[in-house]
This record gives structure tokens, C-alpha cells and sequence, in this order.
């Protein structure tokens, strides 16, 4: 792990971290408890609880796409991640104190919030970096870890709360998250990140000479946007965490240890707990590959992450056929988080440092957001898909998410050697 830190990086990348920590902290602290929320307070179906996930998620992953033009035309990264840290904040106190009434208004509120925060900070970062492309891959696993010790103590934190005081406790905490996040950016963002992400580009004409400024550029900008497309069956498979993955544990898991029953939103930290854990490893494995000249590409990791996030849903079917006669091991969900985090380290840090070395500066949080969009798409057909919980066996339901990704990775081989020759990366 020291190795990721002895770069000299700069300061603010770890104002970056510490903010992006916390703003995890509020957001997987509240998708800890939404849909059970929906489903026992609200008397939601586990149908419409899963419907209603799934376009929250899905549009948290859309409006980037909204924010980062307006950032790139109008107002600057910097800009944007403070409105979008009030209105988070704004929401998540809105639906821990606000009228059940006010419900969607809260989610919107924080749909809003992460269009401007969410590929803003990204963005942010990748312009502290310039041209050292080097750096960045490791910059970019030190802000993995940070937006993952947030996800790691936020289900235990919110989760403890919701149920020993109720739920509307746990998404308090979670905007308490959101509101530290607020103050520390505001308090260190002139002191430690320059001129990055200050201010806006304005005129047209500069955007389209950045754009044609090579062939190349455009060439690889047209595969890094095609690869996009086939992460999306990766994120239908890795967002049912936060719904089928939720109820199976919910519903299908004995979670009474040595007179304990785990709260159910406690298996929300583990994905958070092995990336902190694996991300210095796989960093140091990718390191040690490269020293050997034998480094998989971006786009055969991205293949080997479909590969993995395959195999542990082929591990969650052969739980849910176990499940059908009993209440099975919590073993099964620990292991299958660890191989979903391991093929996760090998996409989401990887596409994210890609996109600030292939984009154009002045279109970077543009297609920034072109990235999260294809979560939108994962996180939309993952809850239309984890909201058949209730009509669907386990098998079939998790089978079927076995069948997408394999296929997709074999899919994605045929493409490699092209993808290869664009991207160079």
C-alpha cells in the first residue's frame, strides 16, 4: 500500500479523497436502507421497491451526463460539486425528518445532486495530473480507496441506527456524511487545487479544435466510447447489491452468529472492505506485470472483470438452489462479494483513469459522464431485474445474470486486438 503514496502526489488529491469519502459515506449508507425502507415502512411490493431503486440508481448515473456539460460550458467542475453537495445534503435530511409524502421529492433532490457532483470530482482529479499518465492509474486507486472506506463504514454506521432507532436515524447519518463533505470542500478548495477545474470552457470553437486536433485522438475517443457499451452488463450484475443481493440476505441468508442476528445492511461493507483491502494488492500485481512488459491492456481487464463478476453469480446460483430447501451460510455472500470486488478493481478505477487520459480536456467531464452513463443503463435493467425477486427463483434469477456476463466477456475477446490498437492504454 506505501508504494501507492510514495509518488508525491498533490495535495489535493487527498482533499479529494477525504471528500469523495464522505460523500460515499452518505450515499451507500442511504442505498444500505432504501429498499427495505420501501418495502416495510412504505409498504412497498418487492417489485415496485427493486422498480424504484433501479431508476434511482440508474438516473443517479444519467444526470453526470448534464452536469459535466455544464461544467466543461458554464460554470467549472469546482462549481458544480458544491451545488451538487447542498442538494445532497438538502435530500438525505429530507427523507430522514421530511413527510413520507416527500419522498420522491428527496430522491430527486439527490439525483439532481450527483449530476453535478459525481463526474465533476472525477474530472477534477485527472486535471491535478495533466499529462503524467503514470501517475494517475495510482492516483486513481488511492481515490478508489477513499470512496471506498466511506462505503465501508456507512452500512454498519447507518445500518446499526436504522435498527435500533429507526430508519429515519440512519439516513440522518448519512446526511451528516454529506455535510462534512460540504465543509471540508469548502474550506480547502482554493488552498489546495489550484487553478484545476476552476473555470469553464467557453467558446465552441475551442471545444471542436481540441476535439479535431488529431485523427488519433478522435479514433481513440470513438473505441473508448464503444468499450463503454460493454460495461454495462457488468453493472446489471453489480448493482443487484443493493437490491436482489439485499433480499437474498434478507430473506434466504442465516445471519444468526453466536447469538447475533447481522443486520442485513452489514453486507453492504463487504465490497468496501475488500477493495480497501485488495486495491494495493492488484495495484502492485498490475506494477509487477508491467515491470515484465506483461501487463493486461484496459481492455483485457475489462474483459477479466466480466469473466469474474461471471463466476460469482455462477456462486450465487448454486446458494440459491441450496437456499430453496434452507437458510444458507453467509459464506456464500462473502465469497461472492470478493470475487465481484476483485473483477469491480479491474473496470470502475481502470475506465475512470481512461477516460481523463483519451478524452479531451475540454470535453473531459462530457464524456466523463458518457462513463456513468452506461451505469444508468446497468442500474436501470438491475433493478427492473432484481424487482423480479418475488416472481423469479433465485436460480433463475441469478443464473440468468451468469448467462449476460460470460457471454458478454467472450463477446468482448473478439473486439481486443481493435479496441487495442486505438487505445494504446
Amino acid at each position: 500500500m506505501l508504494n501507492l503514496f510514495k509518488q508525491n502526489h498533490p495535495k489535493g488529491l487527498y482533499l479529494l479523497f477525504f471528500v469523495e469519502m464522505w460523500e460515499r459515506f452518505s450515499f451507500y449508507g442511504m442505498r444500505a436502507l432504501i429498499v427495505l425502507y420501501m418495502i416495510q415502512t412504505l409498504m412497498f411490493s418487492a417489485e415496485k421497491a427493486g422498480n424504484i431503486y433501479g431508476w434511482y440508481t440508474g438516473l443517479i448515473y444519467l444526470t453526470p451526463l448534464i452536469g459535466g456539460y455544464i461544467a466543461d460550458r458554464y460554470l467549472g467542475q469546482r462549481k458544480c460539486i458544491a451545488i451538487g453537495a447542498i442538494l445532497m445534503t438538502l435530500g438525505l435530511f429530507l427523507l430522514a425528518f421530511g413527510p413520507k409524502t416527500l419522498f420522491f421529492i428527496s430522491l430527486f433532490l439527490m439525483i439532481i445532486a450527483n449530476g453535478f457532483f459525481k463526474s465533476n470530482i472525477s474530472s477534477v482529479l485527472g486535471l491535478l495530473y495533466g499529462n503524467d499518465n503514470d501517475k494517475k492509474d495510482s492516483a486513481f486507486t488511492i481515490f478508489y480507496m477513499g470512496i471506498n472506506l466511506g462505503a465501508f463504514f456507512s452500512p454498519l454506521v447507518c445500518g446499526t441506527l436504522a435498527v435500533k432507532f429507526g430508519y429515519e436515524y440512519g439516513f440522518a447519518a448519512a446526511g451528516c456524511g454529506m455535510l462534512i463533505s460540504l465543509i471540508l470542500y469548502k474550506s480547502l478548495e482554493n488552498k489546495l487545487l489550484g487553478e484545476s477545474g476552476k473555470y469553464p470552457i467557453k467558446t465552441i470553437n475551442n471545444i471542436e479544435q481540441d476535439f479535431d486536433n488529431t485523427e488519433n485522438q478522435s479514433k481513440s475517443l470513438k473505441a473508448l466510447l464503444a468499450l463503454m457499451i460493454f460495461t454495462i452488463p457488468f453493472w446489471v450484475c453489480f448493482e443487484q447489491a443493493g437490491s436482489s443481493l439485499t433480499l437474498f440476505a434478507e430473506y434466504h441468508t442465516n445471519r444468526n452468529l453466536f447469538n447475533f442476528e447481522i443486520p442485513t445492511g452489514y453486507f453492504q461493507s463487504l465490497n468496501p472492505l475488500f477493495i480497501i483491502t485488495l486495491a494495493p494488492l492488484i495495484s502492485f500485481l498490475w506494477g509487477w506485470l508491467r515491470k515484465y512488459s506483461k501487463e493486461p491492456t484496459s481492455v483485457e481487464k475489462f474483459r477479466i472483470a466480466l469473466l469474474l463478476i461471471s463466476f460469482s453469480f455462477l456462486i450465487l446460483t448454486y446458494a440459491g438452489f441450496l437456499s430453496e430447501t434452507n437458510l444458507v451460510s453467509p459464506l456464500w455472500l462473502v465469497l461472492a462479494y470478493f470475487i465481484m470486488t476483485i473483477a469491480e478493481l479491474c473496470l470502475s478505477p481502470i475506465g475512470l483513469s481512461l477516460v481523463t487520459k483519451l478524452a479531451p480536456k475540454k470535453f473531459l467531464s462530457l464524456v466523463m459522464g458518457c462513463w456513468f452513463l452506461t451505469s444508468f443503463l446497468g442500474n436501470l435493467i438491475a433493478g427492473f431485474w432484481g424487482g423480479k425477486f418475488e416472481t423469479l427463483t433465485t436460480v433463475q434469477l441469478f443464473g440468468a445474470l451468469t448467462v449476460l456476463s460470460f457471454i458478454t466477456g467472450l463477446i468482448l475477446v473478439c473486439f481486443i486486438p481493435r479496441f487495442n490498437k486505438y487505445m494504446k492504454n
